[in-house]
């Protein structure tokens, strides 16, 4: 797992003025300092894009519907059953849907990206996904101009998933 040193991040009182600070020192510098900022160690640069491990992406995570410790989810979901799985577009949309989970599989192209998730807790990595843009998905659906936000709604199964047999969890 990749961990950065608390030197190594930029201060919270910085960041939040970073629009000031760029327009007071003026486009030009700003450009130059900005081009810099990244490079300033460059062990650094090369150790953002290293991918974490395979074994810490799957293993160190918070997911509570399946416990509190960040080795619950992955010791407590090895037999989790997600067939058959069915999900279902409706409200304000013009063409409601359901479509089981190898619909899905079938109708949208995999694109890869590799996300960076950096944790308030102090924690980061640097993570492969592969997926499909939600707003293609949504294209099938048409939203009506009334739509505003789309709503997700998940499995609710105290037997496989024990974290939601605590009230932390809000069903």
């Amino acid at each position: 797992m990749i961990k950065f040193k608390n030197s190594e991040i930029t201060p919270e009182s910085i960041y939040t003025k970073r629009r000031s600070f760029i327009k007071s020192i003026g486009l030009g510098a700003s450009s130059l300092a900005m081009s810099t900022i990244p490079f300033v160690n460059k062990s650094l640069a090369s150790e953002r894009d290293k991918l974490t491990s395979y074994k810490d992406i799957t293993t160190y995570n918070n997911y509570y519907e399946f416990g509190t410790s960040k080795s619950d989810p992955h010791r407590n979901s090895q037999i989790f059953k997600t067939t058959p799985w069915e999900i279902a577009i409706e409200g304000e949309v013009e063409k409601p849907i359901k479509l089981s989970m190898e619909e899905i599989s079938e109708m949208f192209v995999s694109e890869e990206r590799i996300y960076r998730l950096r944790c308030v807790e102090g924690w980061s990595m640097v993570i492969p996904w592969m997926g499909f843009s939600l707003s293609e998905l949504l294209l099938k659906v048409n939203p009506t101009s009334k739509a505003k936000f789309v709503e997700f709604e998940s499995v609710y199964d105290p037997e496989q998933m024990k974290g939601q047999r605590y009230p932390w969890n809000y069903h």
